[in-house]
Protein backbone atom coordinates (compact mmCIF):
# COMPACT_ATOMS: atom_id res chain seq x y z
CA UNK A 1 0.00 0.00 0.00
CA UNK A 2 2.45 2.52 0.90
CA UNK A 3 4.58 2.20 -2.30
CA UNK A 4 1.23 2.91 -4.39
CA UNK A 5 0.37 5.69 -1.44
CA UNK A 6 3.40 7.76 -2.27
CA UNK A 7 3.48 7.23 -6.05
CA UNK A 8 0.12 8.26 -6.30
CA UNK A 9 0.72 11.21 -4.09
CA UNK A 10 4.07 12.27 -6.18
CA UNK A 11 1.92 12.40 -9.60
CA UNK A 12 0.43 15.46 -8.39
CA UNK A 13 3.96 16.86 -7.09
CA UNK A 14 5.44 17.19 -10.59
CA UNK A 15 5.77 21.00 -11.09
CA UNK A 16 6.28 21.40 -7.82
CA UNK A 17 8.60 18.70 -7.01
CA UNK A 18 11.32 20.20 -9.88
CA UNK A 19 10.46 23.83 -8.48
CA UNK A 20 10.79 22.88 -5.04
CA UNK A 21 14.67 23.37 -5.08
CA UNK A 22 14.92 26.54 -7.06
CA UNK A 23 11.74 27.87 -5.49
CA UNK A 24 13.62 30.49 -3.32
CA UNK A 25 16.93 30.99 -1.84
CA UNK A 26 16.12 28.91 1.39
CA UNK A 27 15.31 26.03 -0.75
CA UNK A 28 18.16 26.40 -3.01
CA UNK A 29 20.45 25.96 -0.13
CA UNK A 30 19.48 22.09 0.22
CA UNK A 31 20.12 21.85 -3.69
CA UNK A 32 23.43 23.55 -3.45
CA UNK A 33 24.76 22.04 -0.60
CA UNK A 34 24.31 19.00 -1.36
CA UNK A 35 26.03 19.94 -4.96
CA UNK A 36 28.72 20.98 -2.88
CA UNK A 37 29.53 17.66 -1.50
CA UNK A 38 28.56 15.63 -4.44
CA UNK A 39 31.69 17.65 -6.08
CA UNK A 40 33.87 17.27 -3.07
CA UNK A 41 33.51 13.03 -2.96
CA UNK A 42 32.63 12.03 -6.52
CA UNK A 43 34.90 11.04 -9.03
CA UNK A 44 35.78 13.04 -12.15
CA UNK A 45 34.15 11.13 -14.37
CA UNK A 46 31.75 8.20 -14.40
CA UNK A 47 28.30 6.63 -14.69
CA UNK A 48 26.19 7.46 -11.70
CA UNK A 49 22.76 5.74 -10.37
CA UNK A 50 19.95 8.53 -9.35
CA UNK A 51 17.77 6.54 -7.39
CA UNK A 52 14.76 7.92 -6.93
CA UNK A 53 16.07 10.98 -8.62
CA UNK A 54 12.07 12.34 -9.27
CA UNK A 55 11.77 14.79 -12.31
CA UNK A 56 15.37 14.41 -12.52
CA UNK A 57 16.94 17.90 -11.01
CA UNK A 58 20.50 16.06 -10.12
CA UNK A 59 20.31 13.75 -13.00
CA UNK A 60 20.41 16.92 -15.38
CA UNK A 61 23.02 18.72 -13.58
CA UNK A 62 25.35 16.18 -12.93
CA UNK A 63 24.87 15.15 -16.76
CA UNK A 64 25.85 18.92 -17.19
CA UNK A 65 28.72 18.41 -15.36
CA UNK A 66 29.86 15.22 -17.69
CA UNK A 67 28.85 12.29 -16.07
CA UNK A 68 27.09 9.54 -17.56
CA UNK A 69 23.61 9.17 -15.72
CA UNK A 70 20.96 6.77 -15.36
CA UNK A 71 17.60 7.93 -13.76
CA UNK A 72 15.20 5.54 -11.77
CA UNK A 73 12.33 6.67 -10.25
CA UNK A 74 8.65 5.08 -9.25
CA UNK A 75 6.52 7.55 -10.44
CA UNK A 76 6.01 7.53 -14.51
CA UNK A 77 4.66 11.38 -14.43
CA UNK A 78 8.23 12.17 -12.83
CA UNK A 79 9.75 10.35 -15.47
CA UNK A 80 7.90 11.81 -18.20
CA UNK A 81 8.53 15.31 -17.42
CA UNK A 82 12.27 14.33 -16.63
CA UNK A 83 12.51 12.47 -20.63
CA UNK A 84 11.21 16.26 -21.90
CA UNK A 85 13.45 18.41 -19.90
CA UNK A 86 16.23 15.98 -21.01
CA UNK A 87 15.46 16.63 -24.49
CA UNK A 88 15.15 20.18 -24.16
CA UNK A 89 17.93 20.66 -22.49
CA UNK A 90 20.06 18.30 -25.70
CA UNK A 91 21.43 16.12 -22.85
CA UNK A 92 20.03 12.55 -24.56
CA UNK A 93 23.72 11.68 -25.04
CA UNK A 94 24.69 11.86 -21.19
CA UNK A 95 21.54 10.22 -20.16
CA UNK A 96 22.02 6.41 -20.50
CA UNK A 97 18.31 5.48 -18.87
CA UNK A 98 15.25 6.77 -17.56
CA UNK A 99 13.36 3.79 -16.09
CA UNK A 100 10.54 3.28 -14.06
CA UNK A 101 11.76 1.34 -10.57
CA UNK A 102 11.75 1.16 -6.38
CA UNK A 103 15.23 1.61 -4.29
CA UNK A 104 13.79 -1.34 -2.99
CA UNK A 105 14.42 -3.73 -5.87
CA UNK A 106 17.23 -2.35 -8.36
CA UNK A 107 17.46 -5.75 -9.63
CA UNK A 108 17.47 -4.50 -13.07
CA UNK A 109 21.18 -3.52 -12.41
CA UNK A 110 24.38 -5.46 -12.16
CA UNK A 111 26.02 -5.86 -8.95
CA UNK A 112 29.36 -3.22 -9.00
CA UNK A 113 28.34 -1.14 -12.09
CA UNK A 114 28.44 2.20 -11.08
CA UNK A 115 30.98 4.84 -10.44
CA UNK A 116 28.48 6.44 -7.74
CA UNK A 117 25.06 6.25 -6.74
CA UNK A 118 23.11 9.16 -5.44
CA UNK A 119 19.66 8.99 -3.72
CA UNK A 120 18.74 12.69 -2.91
CA UNK A 121 16.26 14.37 -1.43
CA UNK A 122 14.04 11.74 0.79
CA UNK A 123 13.20 8.30 -1.17
CA UNK A 124 14.72 6.25 1.57
CA UNK A 125 12.58 8.32 3.85
CA UNK A 126 8.91 7.10 1.96
CA UNK A 127 9.90 3.65 2.70
CA UNK A 128 7.87 3.37 5.80
CA UNK A 129 8.68 -0.69 6.31
CA UNK A 130 12.25 -0.69 8.30
CA UNK A 131 12.80 -4.15 6.57
CA UNK A 132 12.39 -2.71 3.54
CA UNK A 133 14.42 0.36 3.95
CA UNK A 134 17.44 -2.03 5.36
CA UNK A 135 16.67 -3.86 1.86
CA UNK A 136 17.13 -0.87 -0.16
CA UNK A 137 20.08 0.26 1.53
CA UNK A 138 21.68 -2.90 0.87
CA UNK A 139 20.52 -2.51 -2.54
CA UNK A 140 21.79 0.84 -3.10
CA UNK A 141 25.55 0.05 -1.68
CA UNK A 142 25.31 -3.69 -4.08
CA UNK A 143 25.12 -1.59 -7.43
CA UNK A 144 28.11 0.56 -6.51
CA UNK A 145 31.64 -0.19 -7.46
CA UNK A 146 33.95 -0.67 -4.73
CA UNK A 147 35.03 2.88 -3.34
CA UNK A 148 31.96 4.40 -5.04
CA UNK A 149 30.65 7.33 -2.94
CA UNK A 150 26.92 6.89 -1.82
CA UNK A 151 24.62 9.72 -1.31
CA UNK A 152 21.50 9.32 0.45
CA UNK A 153 19.16 12.12 2.19
CA UNK A 154 16.71 11.89 4.20
CA UNK A 155 14.13 13.86 6.69
CA UNK A 156 14.51 14.48 10.03
CA UNK A 157 12.65 13.64 12.44
CA UNK A 158 13.48 16.53 14.52
CA UNK A 159 12.88 18.51 12.67
CA UNK A 160 9.76 17.52 11.55
CA UNK A 161 8.83 17.62 15.58
CA UNK A 162 10.05 21.55 15.39
CA UNK A 163 7.50 22.08 12.12
CA UNK A 164 4.99 20.72 14.43
CA UNK A 165 5.64 23.08 16.96
CA UNK A 166 6.04 26.23 14.95
CA UNK A 167 3.07 25.37 12.46
CA UNK A 168 0.98 23.13 13.35
CA UNK A 169 0.38 22.84 17.41
CA UNK A 170 -3.16 21.76 16.92
CA UNK A 171 -1.66 18.26 15.73
CA UNK A 172 -0.47 17.43 18.85
CA UNK A 173 -4.22 16.11 19.54
CA UNK A 174 -4.24 13.94 16.93
CA UNK A 175 -3.69 10.21 17.26
CA UNK A 176 -0.76 10.51 14.29
CA UNK A 177 1.42 12.81 16.62
CA UNK A 178 2.61 10.21 19.51
CA UNK A 179 3.61 7.86 17.11
CA UNK A 180 5.64 9.73 14.79
CA UNK A 181 6.93 11.45 17.31
CA UNK A 182 8.17 8.02 19.01
CA UNK A 183 9.51 5.86 16.01
CA UNK A 184 9.82 8.76 13.13
CA UNK A 185 6.72 6.60 11.17
CA UNK A 186 3.81 8.88 9.71
CA UNK A 187 1.29 7.07 8.23
CA UNK A 188 0.41 9.91 5.64
CA UNK A 189 -2.98 10.90 6.32
CA UNK A 190 -2.71 14.51 6.55
CA UNK A 191 -1.16 16.24 4.05
CA UNK A 192 1.60 14.50 3.33
CA UNK A 193 2.31 11.32 2.07
CA UNK A 194 3.58 8.06 3.85
CA UNK A 195 7.09 8.74 5.50
CA UNK A 196 9.86 8.09 8.29
CA UNK A 197 11.87 10.55 9.76
CA UNK A 198 15.12 10.01 10.82
CA UNK A 199 17.19 10.43 13.65
CA UNK A 200 20.82 10.58 12.88
CA UNK A 201 22.56 8.39 14.45
CA UNK A 202 19.45 6.06 13.19
CA UNK A 203 20.71 6.79 9.94
CA UNK A 204 24.19 6.03 10.24
CA UNK A 205 23.55 2.68 11.86
CA UNK A 206 21.43 1.69 9.37
CA UNK A 207 23.99 2.49 6.61
CA UNK A 208 27.90 1.17 9.29
CA UNK A 209 26.38 -2.42 9.37
CA UNK A 210 26.83 -2.90 5.36
CA UNK A 211 29.67 -2.66 4.17
CA UNK A 212 30.54 0.60 4.22
CA UNK A 213 32.49 3.82 5.68
CA UNK A 214 30.56 6.83 6.45
CA UNK A 215 32.59 10.16 5.27
CA UNK A 216 30.64 12.60 6.32
CA UNK A 217 26.73 14.11 7.82
CA UNK A 218 25.50 17.41 6.73
CA UNK A 219 22.17 18.71 7.83
CA UNK A 220 21.34 20.37 4.30
CA UNK A 221 19.21 23.38 5.70
CA UNK A 222 21.94 23.97 8.57
CA UNK A 223 21.12 26.42 10.92
CA UNK A 224 18.94 27.99 8.72
CA UNK A 225 16.21 25.45 9.32
CA UNK A 226 12.75 26.58 10.05
CA UNK A 227 13.92 30.17 9.38
CA UNK A 228 13.23 30.63 5.34
CA UNK A 229 12.33 34.18 5.43
CA UNK A 230 15.11 35.80 7.60
CA UNK A 231 17.42 33.03 5.12
CA UNK A 232 15.72 34.84 2.11
CA UNK A 233 16.23 38.22 3.71
CA UNK A 234 19.68 37.57 4.20
CA UNK A 235 20.44 36.40 0.45
CA UNK A 236 19.20 39.76 -0.88
CA UNK A 237 22.62 40.89 0.47
CA UNK A 238 25.45 39.50 -1.35
CA UNK A 239 28.29 40.33 1.15
CA UNK A 240 26.14 39.15 3.97
CA UNK A 241 25.47 35.85 2.40
CA UNK A 242 29.09 34.86 1.45
CA UNK A 243 29.27 35.24 4.91
CA UNK A 244 26.84 33.14 6.23
CA UNK A 245 27.53 30.55 3.04
CA UNK A 246 31.14 30.29 5.09
CA UNK A 247 29.39 30.12 8.41
CA UNK A 248 26.94 27.55 7.20
CA UNK A 249 29.37 25.02 5.41
CA UNK A 250 31.72 25.50 8.82
CA UNK A 251 28.54 24.22 10.92
CA UNK A 252 26.72 21.65 8.81
CA UNK A 253 28.60 18.82 9.51
CA UNK A 254 28.23 19.65 13.13
CA UNK A 255 26.22 16.76 14.66
CA UNK A 256 23.90 19.16 16.45
CA UNK A 257 22.74 21.15 13.26
CA UNK A 258 22.69 17.56 11.34
CA UNK A 259 20.11 16.95 13.61
CA UNK A 260 18.10 19.74 13.17
CA UNK A 261 18.07 19.95 9.97
CA UNK A 262 14.88 19.47 7.67
CA UNK A 263 16.93 16.97 5.32
CA UNK A 264 20.51 15.31 6.49
CA UNK A 265 22.79 13.84 4.15
CA UNK A 266 25.29 11.02 4.70
CA UNK A 267 27.85 9.94 2.13
CA UNK A 268 29.25 6.81 2.52
CA UNK A 269 32.40 5.02 0.25
CA UNK A 270 31.94 1.54 -0.41
CA UNK A 271 34.30 -0.84 1.19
Amino acid sequence: MTETQVREYYIGQVHKEWRRLIHDDYHHLEFETTMHFLEKYLPKSGRILDAGGGPGRYTLELAKHGYNMVLLDLTPANLEFATRQIKRQRLQGKIERVVEGTIVNLSQFASNSFDAVICLGGPLSHVLDGEKRDVAIKELIRVGRKDAPIFVSVMSRLSVLVTELTLFPEEFELPFYKPMRNTGDYAGVYGFTACHFFLPEELRQAFLSKGVEVLEMVGLEGLGSHHPRKVNELARNPKRWKTWLETHYQTCTHPAVVGISEHMLIVCRKL
